[in-house]
C-alpha cells in the first residue's frame, strides 16, 4: 500500500480511523469543544478498513518526527489493531495495558451504532427529518427486506446506503447528540489527542463522566 503523502508533516498526533465518517464524527466533536485539530497538530487519517492499520503504523514510522498515534476501532476488530501494534513496536506481547492507555479507543459495535444510542431514535429521526429524508428513511423501513426489524437497525441500514450518507450524518448526529451523552470512545480518542489543551467546558463531558 502506497502511503506517500497520506500524513501531514505538521502533525504531531495522528489518529487512526476506519472510514470518513469517523473522521468526521471526530472534527465535529472538536469543532463543538472549540478546538480545531489542525492548530494542534492533530492530523485524523482514514485508513479505509481496519485490515490497513498495519500499513499506516509501518509508515508512520518513517515519519520524520516522532508522532503520537491513537485511533478508534471497533470492538470486534481488537485483535487485529493489538497485533498491529505489537508488530510496530508500539506494544509489548502479552502486556495488559488497555488499548485505551496507549490511544486506541474501541467502539462497542460501530461509531454509528454509538452515535445513534447516544442521540437516541427520535433525535436521530429529528435529524433526519431537518435534512428532508425522513420519507426516505419510511420507504426502507417499509422494505420486505426490514421487516421486523428495530429502528435502530433501520437506521443503522439508512446510514449505510447512499453515496456519503454515513460521513454526512455522523457529523450532524455528532452536533445534536445532547449535554451529557457523548459516545465514550469518541470522547476519549479526543481527549487524548488533546491532552495537552484544556479539557472542554462541562457541558460536553460524557454521561459516564458526569454522573
Amino acid at each position: 500500500m502506497n502511503l506517500s503523502g497520506v500524513f501531514d508533516l505538521t502533525a504531531r498526533t495522528v489518529l487512526l480511523v476506519e472510514g470518513e465518517s469517523d473522521r468526521a464524527a471526530i472534527e465535529a466533536l472538536a469543532s463543538r469543544w472549540a478546538l480545531p485539530l489542525g492548530a494542534h497538530a492533530v492530523q485524523v487519517v482514514p485508513m479505509g478498513g481496519v485490515t490497513n492499520v498495519g500499513h499506516h503504523l509501518t509508515a508512520l514510522a518513517a515519519h520524520p518526527v516522532p508522532v503520537r498515534v491513537g485511533g478508534l476501532y471497533d470492538s470486534a476488530e481488537e485483535r487485529v489493531v493489538l497485533k498491529a501494534l505489537e508488530r510496530a513496536g508500539r506494544r509489548v506481547p502479552g502486556d495488559t495495558t488497555p488499548l485505551s492507555a496507549l490511544g486506541f479507543f474501541g467502539c462497542e459495535r460501530d461509531l454509528e451504532d454509538e452515535l445513534v444510542r447516544a442521540l437516541g431514535v427520535d433525535g436521530c429521526l429529528e435529524v433526519i427529518a431537518a435534512q428532508g429524508a425522513l420519507r426516505s428513511f419510511e420507504r426502507l423501513r417499509r422494505q420486505p427486506a426490514q421487516q421486523g426489524w428495530t429502528v435502530p437497525q433501520v437506521l443503522h441500514r439508512f446510514l449505510g446506503s447512499g453515496s456519503g450518507r454515513k460521513e454526512r450524518y455522523a457529523r450532524l448526529f455528532t452536533e445534536a447528540i445532547p449535554q451529557g451523552r457523548v459516545p465514550e470512545p469518541l470522547d476519549g480518542v479526543l481527549r487524548w489527542a488533546l491532552r495537552d489543551e484544556p479539557p472542554p467546558p462541562l457541558p460536553f463531558e460524557t454521561e459516564a463522566t458526569s454522573l
